[in-house]
């Protein structure tokens, strides 16, 4: 056997029992029983704007599959900000990532842990937080909240596990397109954008 292949592997199965094991102890805290899959995680970070320098926020990056996606879309690492909330994953992604703003905290209360941005906007926000978890109330006010971190007309991608949309469509205020629909993702997941309406 190919030693690369085998130690690939291995790390692969130890992220996913890692994952496991969290999802045991506090399975409302993730959305899923394995993480995301790498497919998956390349479509969420395809939506980033290569062009641009401004940075990206990331909210639950778990094991931190899809924290290398965005970094494989030539992200500045000391440009992304990661917020995880379940404290057993920081250790790894801060090993990992060293660069990376790893930040614990809640994706519901940025402001209490977001460094100051000066003012400064994110181009893309790429959420894996487990809306279904949350009142719909709560999952509009997250949205809302998230498009005043955004430059204009900039996207928010949400995973989600259902067949619909976990923010109901509001015509008025922003747009809801499905990007895919990942079947071979475990479970099989729905990759959602969230755009603001620009003034007119």
């Amino acid at each position: 056997m190919n030693i690369h292949f085998a130690r690939t592997a291995a790390k692969h199965f130890d992220e996913e029992i890692r994952f496991f094991k969290t999802w045991i102890d506090k399975p409302k805290a993730l959305g899923a029983v394995l993480p995301t899959s790498n497919a998956t995680a390349r479509r969420m970070a395809s939506v980033i704007d290569v062009g641009s320098s401004d940075p990206v926020l990331e909210l639950g990056p778990g094991t931190g599959v899809i924290t290398k996606a965005i970094l494989a879309r030539n992200v500045d690492p000391e440009e992304l900000y990661s917020f995880e909330h379940t404290e057993a994953f920081l250790p790894k992604l801060r090993s990992q990532f060293p660069d990376v703003n790893i930040i614990h905290g809640d994706a519901f209360q940025l402001d209490e842990a977001l460094p100051d941005m000066k003012g400064g906007k994110f181009d893309t926000i790429i959420s894996a937080v487990p809306l279904l978890n949350f009142s719909v109330e709560q999952r509009v006010e997250f949205l809302s909240d998230l498009f005043e971190r955004l430059n204009p007309g900039r996207p928010v991608v949400q995973i989600s596990y259902g067949p619909l949309s976990p923010i109901p469509p509001d015509q008025k205020s922003y747009l809801v397109e499905p990007l895919d629909w990942m079947l071979r993702n475990i479970p099989p997941a729905r990759l959602w954008v969230f755009r603001k309406r620009l003034a007119s």
